[in-house]
């Protein structure tokens, strides 16, 4: 499982490294423009510029579910074939049109009464679905790429058949989701409506929560009881309607305060942390990912960049981070300092928020955040390194002896034969993949391995991991070889 999770990682920090630049853009376009943010009328360049720079950073930023859809569906392919990727595409096209209000709405009329279903589905466009149709989209392609159809349905043989049946299995997932999703949504609802009587240490385990849902995109459902009036809160909406907490019944700002010290300070320390940590010759690699990430968090409170970057590649490391959240906004709560925001908690917001009657002891964001950016910091680098976490930088394919491997043979496909040879033949492989310098390979026995053989082809080394999975370090050639070996399979 540990494994499926890291592949699953690792295909996302493709469509990860697209939202980065996003971010940027976005924070300056909400300092240029305050009204694409506050409301209010636009006048002059400065303001024409920033609302351009928003919608421009919002263009991916607002569709990151697509990009997950693409690049897991091509990234968990056998071979990476953009087949899967159409095939992913499809199958989120069908899930999110079958599983869309309207649809739901008229297949089921009695969902446009519950206030719950239809907010449930309303959020069906999340993460989550983009990454089970990008999962879908895979395994429908790495299962049935090589389907040989009759003869009268022979066009449709092969990768032809890849998003049909993709399509096929999304009308049936739609369908659980039909009757699970908005039981799972209505779940966390009952949660956060439990949390709130419970002070600061209410606002703690809803800010865990909040965090670790994000990959499901059910984090929406606990956004809506406490931030807008779904149970009579509207923490965010009161808020910024200029009112106080004597005009509510609770601490006006108290489920969105504790954002803050995390997104501004604790991101950009947990983000040094990796790149501390980082293999040798790597910190480059690591510092491209997350230095820009800890900047989008800065200033404008975009933070998927950076946790998509490591919460399938160290879930572990996500679930301790999560829980930093917690204690912060407990903290912050019991501090006394308030501050909101229309978007997310970043430097933009913060500055926007501060002259509103609510907002309390914003000066303390500064020890606040000294406080997170070190607690994260060392709290990160602790866990990477006691734990051997694979964050960016330290992926086992990141060693750069590999790179300066050199195959004794430059006849790839004699290497090819050699290799498969040396695994037990082409029955013994379960599936064939490679990173920068290795072949990765799940196999059926592992009896029928022979080492010695699979050297006498030039290759650098060979690691076994576990029963079933063997690597063959080949260097950076290791594309062509992998390519000659895909034929022989």
């Amino acid at each position: 499982m540990m494994k499926y999770l890291q592949k699953l990682g690792k295909s996302l920090m493709l469509p990860v490294a697209c939202l980065p630049i996003c971010g940027i853009l976005m924070g300056i376009g909400y300092a240029l423009c305050p009204a694409t943010m506050q409301g209010g009328d636009m006048n002059g360049f400065a303001n024409m510029l920033g609302f351009f720079l928003v919608k421009a950073g919002g263009a991916l930023i607002d569709n990151m579910a697509i990009l997950f859809v693409i690049g897991v569906g091509v990234g968990m392919a056998d071979d990476h074939d953009g087949t899967a990727g159409l095939a992913a595409l499809a199958s989120w096209l069908m899930m999110t049109n079958l599983l869309a209000v309207g649809t739901v709405t008229a297949l089921m009329p009695s969902v446009a009464d519950d206030v719950n279903k239809s907010l449930a589905f309303g959020k069906i466009a999340n993460p989550f679905i983009g990454i089970l149709a990008g999962i879908i989209g895979a395994s429908c392609y790495n299962k049935f790429k090589g389907t040989q159809l009759p003869d009268w349905l022979s066009f449709f043989s092969g990768k032809r058949c890849v998003a049909i049946i993709a399509g096929v299995v999304s009308i049936l997932a739609s369908a659980v989701l039909l009757f699970v999703w908005p039981i799972v949504f209505g779940a966390l609802i009952a949660v956060g409506q439990g949390i709130v009587g419970m002070g600061a240490v209410g606002a703690g385990i809803y800010a865990f929560l909040n965090r670790l849902l994000i990959p499901t995109g059910l984090h929406h459902a606990l956004n809506n009881v406490f931030w807008f009036d779904t149970i009579g809160l509207g923490d965010l909406s009161h808020f910024w309607a200029g009112e106080t907490s004597a005009d509510v019944t609770w601490s006006l700002g108290m489920y969105m305060s504790g954002f803050f010290p995390c997104m501004m300070f604790g991101i950009p320390g947990a983000a040094l942390a990796m790149v501390k940590t980082a293999k040798k010759g790597k910190e480059k690699v690591a510092i491209g990912l997350v230095a820009s990430a800890a900047v989008c968090a800065f200033v404008c409170g975009v933070t998927e960049p950076f946790e998509f970057g490591f919460m399938f590649l160290a879930p572990g490391l996500y679930l301790i981070y999560a829980l930093l959240y917690g204690i912060f906004t407990t903290i912050t709560v019991l501090l006394g300092f308030r501050a909101g925001f229309s978007f997310s908690a970043g430097a933009t917001d913060l500055v926007f928020s501060a002259p509103l009657p609510a907002a309390a002891n914003t000066w303390m964001i500064i020890p606040l955040g000294i406080a997170a950016f070190a607690v994260f910091y060392v709290v990160f680098r602790f866990a990477i390194v006691k734990f051997d976490l694979k964050t960016p930088g330290r992926e086992d394919d990141d060693i750069e002896a590999e790179k300066k491997a050199v195959l004794s043979n430059s006849n790839f496909t004699e290497v090819a034969s050699i290799i498969l040879e040396g695994l037990g033949g082409k029955e013994n492989v379960k599936s064939l993949d490679n990173c920068i310098t290795r072949l990765r390979l799940e196999i059926n026995d592992y009896t029928k391995v022979d080492e010695k053989k699979i050297k006498s082809a030039g290759v650098a080394g060979v690691m076994r991991p576990s029963k079933t999975a063997v690597q063959v370090i080949v260097g950076t050639k290791v594309q062509f070889v992998a390519d000659e070996m895909k034929k022989m399979l």
